[in-house]
């Protein structure tokens, strides 16, 4: 059972379920007895009860004509599931082509690192000279000047050893 009751002192709506002893008001804090409260209606409907505490709330401020414009509680909550615009819509009305987005998320770049793509391009080159990784690395949108601090680094680090221009992995 669910009730729709009112507040005499401060006026507030609120919505009751089941039968108690008292009831606290929202609003003011005041407690009632639950027999004393004013009930505007009484259902054994959740939804029915919350279309009139709205109801009651929107004539109250004056949006009566807006809120019988409006769809049941029941209908609102099966079109919440509903996406209001999809993903691919935004970014198209964004001026985003989304297909370059999908590809770019599944691209060589999107997944690795830097700094793997620096260590690929070791691993992978006949002749792993300081030209040949900048260009491997260059192709999949590394800057070139990352490659050169990089392969310093990874010197340093003992991950790399350079001789003659040449670089392998340890």
């Amino acid at each position: 059972m669910y009730a729709v009751v009112g507040c005499s002192a401060c006026s507030a709506l609120w919505m009751l379920e089941g039968r108690q002893e008292t009831a606290r008001c929202p609003g003011c804090a005041r407690t009632h007895q639950y027999q004393k409260l004013k009930k505007f209606v009484e259902t054994d409907d959740a939804d029915h009860a919350r279309e009139v505490r709205a109801s009651m709330l929107a004539s109250r401020s004056g949006h009566a004509e807006s809120f019988a414009a409006v769809d049941s509680f029941g209908e609102l909550d099966s079109q919440i599931e509903r996406p209001v615009v999809t993903d691919e819509e935004l970014l198209e009305d964004a001026g985003i082509d989304s297909g370059e987005i999908a590809a770019a998320s599944e691209s060589e770049t999107a997944s690795r690192s830097r700094k793997e793509i620096v260590l690929a391009a070791v691993s992978e080159s006949e002749r792993a000279t300081s030209e040949t990784i900048t260009t491997y690395a260059t192709d999949r949108g590394v800057p070139a000047g990352y490659v050169e601090r990089a392969l310093e680094k990874l010197v340093r680090a003992g991950e790399l050893t350079e001789h003659r221009g040449e670089y392998r992995c340890l």
